[in-house]
């Protein structure tokens, strides 16, 4: 049986060690369309590489996927964040969990990770051809048994294929002139730009925990909130981002959130500006920044409330009070584009999931065909989510196609 991976990445590396160790009677042969295999493993997490993430309940894993959610249930309990860990650290790889949960190599180098890949599909007997990139792919039909894969090189045989090419237009198309269903692609993962006054000069401050509102729709995330030289960023932005990817495409990146610096609830928040009123009477309101926020942070939302630096709380009236309330758990932001969050492009959009059998990662149109990682239509917020999706579906996909 000779099985042929396109892509050589995360999932196509994963899923073609899987087969080979599971069936070591194929021949397991990788397709890489560039000059090197890995090369986002190399500079995912900032030459790092988040390998996963210190989540351990399958469910609540998948609460991090805004697209492949009901689907990877099944596959994460089959092969989920531990048997992530466990692989590895059979392969001498020891991996550490950071306080945010995110699991890195203990050697903060993604090579570690790049190496570890490489070396189990040679021991494996994997075979990897480079520069070659797929043009097409015709199914078994009347008299021909076997899938027939045309590269800019060559056209090799296979008794099976499966494609993990990861968010690849021309694979795409590939498949779509194959009979598969595209779901159109948009970034997902991105940064929010905004000129905001309020915001000039506070590159680089950060509060812990903010919740971001999208005006006009349901969507809102929580955590730390980011101020950066071009707008917002940080994990409550970037999880905006992924879960409203469609809805923020189709509005061309143009759109208004409300921020709640705070976390507080805003009757909370409102009650919490009274009692200063009473209590701190005498005292500057902008001297002293409150619920928890950088100092500099809170003067601008003062000031953005009309409250002059040396006015006392005492001296608020409602009219203040309430526009301090509502900078502080209410205040709109016009965005305007976005930006790409470091190296870490993900795209949200691929192979239609309806389309695929999630117990074998499997074709449901064409038998003896299989995917795994984001050339399906799955993607994830930040924290090593994606790259276990890709472990998780290599190596199901991997074990599943060199079935007999």
């Amino acid at each position: 049986m000779q099985l042929i991976v396109i892509g050589g990445g995360a999932a196509g590396f994963f899923a073609a060690i899987h087969a080979a160790l599971s069936n070591p009677k194929a021949k397991v042969i990788i397709l890489e369309k560039s000059k090197e295999v890995l090369s986002k493993v190399k500079i995912s997490g900032g030459g790092r590489c988040n390998v996963t993430h210190a989540c351990y309940d399958p469910r609540e894993l998948t609460k991090h996927y805004p697209r492949g959610e009901r689907e990877l249930l099944g596959p994460f309990h089959h092969f989920a964040c531990g048997d992530t860990i466990s692989w590895f650290a059979e392969r001498g790889v020891d991996l550490k969990t950071e306080d945010d949960g995110r699991i890195f190599p203990v050697t903060d180098n993604s090579q570690t990770i790049v190496d570890c890949l490489t070396n189990a599909a040679k021991r494996a007997g994997v075979q990897v051809f480079l520069q070659q990139p797929v043009k097409s792919l015709t199914p078994p039909r009347d008299t021909v048994s076997h899938w027939t894969i045309e590269t800019t090189q060559q056209k090799i045989a296979a008794d099976r294929i499966l494609v993990a090419t990861g968010s690849s237009p021309a694979m795409w198309k590939v498949l779509a002139d194959l009979g598969h269903r595209i779901v159109e692609p948009v970034p997902s993962l991105f940064t929010f730009n905004t000129k905001d006054p309020r915001l000039k000069d506070l590159l680089g401050i950060s509060v812990p925990e903010a919740k971001v509102y999208l005006e006009g729709s349901k969507l809102q995330t929580e955590g730390p909130l980011l101020i950066t030289h071009w707008g917002l960023s940080g994990p409550a932005v970037l999880k905006l981002s992924a879960w409203g990817a469609r809805e923020l495409a189709e509005k061309q990146y143009h759109f208004s959130i409300r921020i709640n610096w705070t976390g507080w609830d805003i009757d909370d928040v409102k009650a919490e500006l009274e009692q200063l009123k009473q209590n701190e009477g005498k005292k500057a309101c902008a001297a002293n920044s409150k619920f928890g926020l950088p100092s500099r942070l809170w003067k601008s939302l003062v000031q953005a409330s009309c409250i002059g630096p040396e006015k006392r709380w005492g001296d608020l009236n409602k009219h203040e009070l309430g526009k301090l309330e509502t900078e502080l758990a209410q205040g709109q932001f016009q965005i305007n584009g976005k930006s790409t969050f470091k190296e870490e492009f993900v795209t949200a959009g691929g192979v239609d999931l309806r389309e695929i059998n999630f117990k074998t990662f499997g074709s449901k149109l064409f038998p003896g065909l299989y995917f795994a990682g984001e050339v399906l239509d799955v993607d994830a917020i930040t924290g090593g989510f994606n790259f276990q999706a890709a472990w998780s579906g290599g190596k199901i996909a991997g074990t599943e196609a060199v079935r007999d």
